[in-house]
């Protein structure tokens, strides 16, 4: 009861300055509270309580977006919830998993059409016209750059039946290595980590690059100081069991579980590192 108090609270503070500034008062209010609810989630240690708590706060994040449709920022947190929602918490309901993924994207999506229209008219454009607009971007666009790239590369996840879904991973690809040629430290790394695993979800038998993935994974754990627990993970599960390598893959595993969780916009991934971690080394057993 005391959290949707405070829900309520918060919107009626929020519409009262909403309703009495300029325009851009109502787009610097409504961004910063965006911004502030992503990282308090982000920064949450019980997964649990993310679990139950953060659909209250979507449907808030909607509304916010409803009444400022045209505020890229707000746009892109919300994009960034959905997307970090969908590949944390809906476990087996894939429909529902699609649902949030498609929204999240939806949100990236129309941020990019706010901040770089000539970004947002190559979207579905063959991929040299694609590759041609995304070269001109600039620093600062690396925000819309990474806000774009995981929520697309979300949507891939969950629909990964769909072949047309699948053709547009380069794409996401070309958008973190622009991103990271942009702003190599971006993030603390976490570029090199969607890139780790783009790379390796198809042994070089099939034209997959795990040697880059390996690369990439290295990249996302320097960068962040080992602070990325979720790097190793996926490490773990897409590059170690790609290639076999138990030995790796149960050194990273061990590392993320004996790792203390909280970081700087990482402890809600950390954590869910960590049960991640405990689900691949008993699936291991039988893997290996």
């Amino acid at each position: 009861m005391k959290i949707y108090k405070w829900l309520i609270v918060s919107f009626v503070g929020i519409v009262s300055v909403l309703s009495g500034g300029c325009a851009s008062l109502v787009n610097r209010a409504t961004q910063r509270f965006a911004d502030n609810l992503a990282v308090a989630i982000l920064n949450q240690d019980d997964p649990g309580t993310v679990r139950d708590g953060v659909p209250a706060y979507l449907l808030l994040i909607d509304s916010l977006i409803q009444g400022d449709p045209q505020n890229a920022g707000s746009l892109l947190a919300g994009a960034k919830l959905y997307g970090a929602y969908a590949g944390g918490f809906v476990g087996t309901d894939v429909e529902r998993g699609k649902r949030l993924a498609t929204r999240a994207y939806d949100y990236a999506r129309r941020a990019t059409c706010v901040r770089q229209k000539p970004l947002c008219a190559v979207l579905s454009a063959p991929f040299e016209a694609f590759a041609t607009i995304v070269a001109k971007t600039t620093a600062r666009d690396v925000d819309l750059l990474n806000g774009l790239g995981a929520a697309w590369a979300t949507r891939i996840q969950q629909d990964s039946g769909d072949w047309n879904a699948i053709a547009d991973l380069p794409k996401v690809q070309l958008l973190f290595d622009r991103l990271i040629a942009l702003s190599p430290d971006y993030d603390q790394g976490s570029p090199y980590m969607v890139l780790g695993v783009l790379h390796s979800l198809r042994p070089a038998s099939l034209g997959g690059k795990p040697e880059l993935g390996q690369q990439n994974f290295e990249q996302a754990i320097a960068r962040s100081q080992g602070r990325n627990l979720m790097a190793k993970a996926l490490y773990a599960q897409y590059y170690a069991r790609l290639v076999f390598d138990q030995t790796l893959h149960d050194r990273l595993l061990q590392e993320v579980l004996s790792a203390a969780p909280e970081a700087p916009g990482m402890t809600l991934m950390n954590s869910l590192a960590q049960q991640r971690a405990r689900a691949l080394l008993e699936s291991g057993k039988e893997y290996f």
